[in-house]
């Protein structure tokens, strides 16, 4: 009695939680233990357990967060058809979903399917036109099609979206410094640094800022 007194709020908890979430950014509504299936099938994605995750959501077919984390997990696994129906299932019930159709088109592409392939990252870029995997993917298949201006065009957006996309782990950065975490400001400046073009004036800046949180944290370190 003890334990089911235990579990079940951690399971409300959960729950709670994700329906929050989905709740916030427009999401559908699903019941408590669809919701903490999701969860626990999230987990077993996270760690790499992509068979065991695609199975916990076999029966889930209503829902579509959890059909896209299985359609991916499929997809990780090698079940490309399986994955596909999956996909397309998720786009009945959120035909927004950016993650479906990302994953549609790079199936498209494994099977030698370049036409819907891609249309389909035309219509994803359209509508999410600073999707960096979208502009990478789009540019793969322009490629792949012998067309190297496009190619170079989507590139080129994709780079100075990286850009902006560092500024983000700069500024938390700075905020976790702020805060006493010099650890993870370090490890952010480094993702920023990871997407800025060399020798640009604000990878310059973010190196003597990595510096100066490097030397604060070896004299914060001295006896």
């Amino acid at each position: 009695m003890r334990v089911r007194l235990f579990i079940k709020p951690r399971r409300m908890g959960i729950a709670m939680f994700i329906m929050a979430f989905f709740l916030s950014c427009g999401g559908e509504k699903a019941g408590e233990e669809t919701l903490f299936r999701y969860a626990q099938a999230s987990a077993e994605y996270s760690r790499g357990n992509f068979d065991k995750a695609a199975l916990m959501l076999a029966e889930i077919d209503d829902f579509s967060p959890a059909l896209v984390l299985r359609g991916k997990a499929l997809y990780f696994s090698g079940g490309l058809e399986e994955a596909e129906k999956s996909f397309h299932r998720a786009l009945k019930y959120n035909p927004r979903s950016a993650e479906a159709s990302l994953f549609l088109a790079r199936i498209f592409r494994d099977t030698d399917r370049n036409e819907e392939a891609r249309k389909t990252a035309e219509l994803l870029i359209r509508d999410n036109p600073q999707d960096l995997r979208a502009l990478r993917l789009g540019a793969d298949l322009a490629l792949q099609g012998g067309d190297t201006e496009s190619a170079a065009a989507l590139l080129d957006r994709a780079v100075e979206h990286s850009s902006e996309t560092a500024l983000v782990f700069i500024d938390r950065a700075k905020l976790r410094w702020t805060g006493g975490n010099g650890t993870g400001a370090l490890e952010d400046l480094g993702r920023a640094e990871a997407l800025l073009p060399r020798d640009s004036y604000i990878s310059r800046s973010v190196g003597e800022l990595r510096f100066r949180i490097a030397s604060a944290g070896k004299t914060k370190d001295q006896p």
